[in-house]
């Protein structure tokens, strides 16, 4: 045993946590099973076009996963790998919201004014909704659902606005999303300055934007990646941590462990959850989680939209990006259907056969498309819903850590949620052996 550091799951909290460790002079063994890295937010091969396994946006917000994004690539990173635009939310011919040049809270003001698709009056309200939300602090109980939270709000911003936005951040219907980490994300875009509300588009595929890159970077401090190698059993004491992957033990330091919540309780035996490690086991085994499924469609030719995101009426996709407008090949739709819906529950021919018709009944000039691909992640991310109990990132005992975007009781499952947790994870270890 030396003093490397051992980081189970290479996706973005493992690699968050594996580049703070490297930039502090730890040298960092990073385990991920699969052959990609990125964990649930990574690039596929679909018809030989490298795709995403489901879409991520980042807000302007998301200041810990920005200054991951310089630290790995160069200062010029955002410019070059995210297409940063004004909140902009709209579905063609029925609503949209966008955002004027203004400073903040006036930018809102003015874009929920000017709202299409809503009425003056359910405008007014929304206005006033939003400025009650600010007087408040973006606070409410914490088992409120966001149903309840939005129980007076006009039926028309619910279902154009309020819904798309809880299913986009959460990821979890408003009937059992959490009011409470809905106001978090709403306070983080909303209360700061106005670029904070701005939508940033990645250019490139998910494992290009940041696990790539900062696997170079652990690899130049002289650490160690390991594709492929399934960790499957972690023992700590007070002096080490041994990690198990094949038929190999080897000691560690410390390890941070960043791996998905269902995949937790493998890595541990039944005698050895105890403790921190039993607690966080059993709010894990309260989990239920969304699927995200994503329909690639490529076109013979460009798309036409209006912009590169766009929302859907939900029969069956939800959101479509046009992947060519962000710098992939021309003509090559993304439609997104975030959680759990009946339309979704089919093979995945009609499926994309559904999708097809769908775009071609806003967008008549398209023709046929030339490939589809479906990706069905059944379990992209846990349920946000109103109330759940998680463990903290940190300390799970003596030279044992966790990270993850579950553990960070602020956020929903959101990249931002995941590289915050994974800095906190290696600052507890730094701290610990300072």
């Amino acid at each position: 045993m030396n003093g490397r550091i051992a980081v189970i799951g290479g996706g973005y909290a493992g690699f968050a946590a594996a580049v703070t460790l490297a930039a502090a002079g730890r040298e960092v063994t990073v385990f991920e099973a699969a052959r990609t890295l990125g964990g649930r937010a990574r690039r596929v091969e679909a018809c030989g076009t490298a795709v995403d396994n489901g879409a991520h946006i980042l807000l302007g917000a998301y200041r810990q996963t920005l200054a991951l994004l310089r630290q790995v690539h160069g200062p010029g990173a955002e410019s070059e790998l995210l297409d940063r635009r004004r909140l902009r939310l709209e579905q063609p011919g029925v609503f949209c919201l966008r955002t004027p040049a203004l400073p903040a809270p006036w930018h809102l003001a003015a874009g929920m004014l000017t709202m299409r698709g809503v009425s003056w009056r359910d405008r007014l309200r929304t206005v006033g909704f939003v400025r009650r939300l600010r007087r408040d602090g973006f606070d409410c109980a914490p088992g409120q659902t966001v149903a309840a939270l939005l129980g007076d709000q006009p039926v028309a911003t619910i279902a154009l606005l309020w819904e798309p936005l809880c299913i986009a951040a959460l990821n979890t219907p408003i009937a059992t999303a959490s009011a409470r980490v809905f106001l978090n994300v709403l306070r983080l875009s909303l209360a700061g300055n106005a670029r904070d509300s701005d939508l940033l588009l990645p250019r490139v595929d998910l494992s290009t934007l940041f696990p790539d890159a900062a696997a170079a970077f652990v690899v130049d401090r002289g650490g160690d990646i390991r594709v492929g190698a399934t960790a499957r059993d972690i023992a700590a004491d007070p002096a080490s941590v041994a990690v198990t992957a094949g038929y190999t033990e080897e000691r560690y330091a410390a390890a941070v462990i960043a791996v998905a919540p269902h995949q937790l309780a493998r890595l541990f035996a039944p005698a050895s959850a105890t403790g921190a490690v039993a607690r966080a086991l059993a709010h894990i085994a309260a989990f239920s989680y969304e699927p995200i499924t994503t329909v690639y469609l490529q076109y013979p030719r460009a798309l036409g939209l209006s912009q590169p995101m766009l929302k859907l009426d939900g029969s069956p996709g939800q959101w479509v990006f046009d992947r060519g407008g962000l710098g992939g090949p021309a003509g090559l739709a993304s439609v997104v259907i975030s959680t759990e819906t009946a339309q979704a529950r089919i093979a995945h021919a009609p499926l994309a056969r559904a999708v097809d018709a769908q775009l071609r009944r806003n967008w008549s000039h398209l023709r046929a498309p030339v490939w589809t691909q479906v990706i069905a992640e059944r379990r992209a991310t846990y349920a946000c819903t109103a109330g759940l109990q998680r463990p903290d990132a940190g300390s799970l005992g003596p030279n044992l850590y966790l990270a993850g975007d579950y553990t960070d009781a602020d956020l929903s499952a959101t990249l931002e949620a995941a590289v915050r947790s994974g800095v906190a994870a290696a600052r507890a270890v730094l701290a610990a052996r300072a």
